[in-house]
């Protein structure tokens, strides 16, 4: 009988252990699962922050560009030359009002970004004026369709979409049918446009909001790329194109009648409606990488040059996933 009490005993020592490690080990499980929500929290947090503050950087940027240089943006001022990764702490060191304990951020924490000139490519938007196609612009884009080796029929598709997107009278009879109208380049999925077609199409198209006195935006000559201009501009071929650009590269143009002078091949002078030398639209890119956390932003930014002032507002903000990003 002892025996059998003395067993017993041990068997429920035994299980009182257990217990308590099985309830120890979940306390432990809960404080380290706070601690990594916190941790997460705490670095989301510092990233919006860091990154809100990049945007502002990148905005005085641009607002100083336009308020000491007018006549001209081109890929050789300050706002076009990328940031390229660097120790968020090196920028915070190096600033003497700053009270920040470097070592708060850590020093895995890394910022980058760019700017981007958002006229630099053919605008989206301009395919419809007043509920129609505009013929001029619909010609730039089936020459862009041509070079890049894309479907007409995509962008008759496009177009037609985007009329009846942008349709917004009572009378539109065809508004129950109507797809969303897109407010970023990736949604103009919607509108026909294959996932293979806008891949080659994105690097020289924008989808820009309309401006006050019309839905237009010119190209920059400055800034466009070969393909851009080939297609925008009548006469000009892809390898006149890329003369052009490097010709652009050691001088940038002061104005457009120097176009047709560097390359003869251009039919006619390019109008100041469709073309410009300034920008008003860009897109402000942002990277913070803290460990292997990696927080990515990107922004649509106008600026108004408004005598001898420049402003710049943010017209929209998101947060996009990292592989998303190119």
């Amino acid at each position: 009988m002892k025996h059998t009490q003395r067993g017993a005993a041990i068997l429920l020592a035994m299980l009182t252990v257990t217990l308590v490690a099985t309830v120890a080990a979940a306390a432990l499980w809960q404080q380290w699962r706070s601690l990594e929500v916190e941790r997460a929290e705490r670095a989301r947090v510092q990233s919006a922050w860091v990154l809100t503050g990049a945007l502002d950087w990148s905005r005085l940027v641009l607002r100083e560009d336009g308020r000491t240089g007018k006549d001209a943006d081109h890929l050789a001022e300050p706002w076009a030359v990328p940031l390229e990764e660097a120790r968020l702490s090196t920028f915070l060191a190096a600033d003497r009002d700053n009270t920040t304990n470097v070592d708060e951020l850590g020093e895995d924490a890394f910022l980058s970004g760019q700017i981007t000139d958002l006229q630099s490519r053919l605008n989206v938007t301009n395919l419809i004026n007043n509920g129609q196609d505009e013929p001029i612009t619909k010609r730039q884009f089936a020459k862009l369709f041509e070079l890049l080796g894309l479907p007409r029929a995509e962008l008759d598709l496009l177009a037609e979409n985007l009329r009846l997107a942008s349709d917004f009278s009572p009378d539109n009879k065809l508004a129950e049918r109507a797809p969303l109208l897109p407010q970023r380049v990736e949604e103009l999925v919607w509108l026909g446009l294959s996932a293979s077609s806008l891949a080659v199409l994105k690097p020289h198209i924008a989808l820009l909001p309309p401006l006050p006195q019309g839905p237009r935006t010119q190209v920059n000559v400055n800034t466009a790329s070969a393909e851009v201009l080939a297609a925008s501009l009548d006469g000009l071929d892809l390898a006149s194109a890329k003369r052009l650009v490097a010709g652009r590269e050691r001088n940038h143009f002061r104005a457009l009648s120097e176009l047709r002078a560097a390359e003869p091949s251009i039919k006619a002078e390019p109008s100041p409606e469709y073309f410009s030398l300034t920008t008003r639209f860009f897109e402000v890119r942002g990277q913070l990488r803290i460990g292997q956390t990696t927080v990515q932003e990107r922004s649509l930014v106008q600026r108004d040059l408004l005598f001898a002032t420049s402003s710049t507002r943010v017209i929209w903000r998101e947060r996009v996933p990292t592989h998303s990003l190119q």
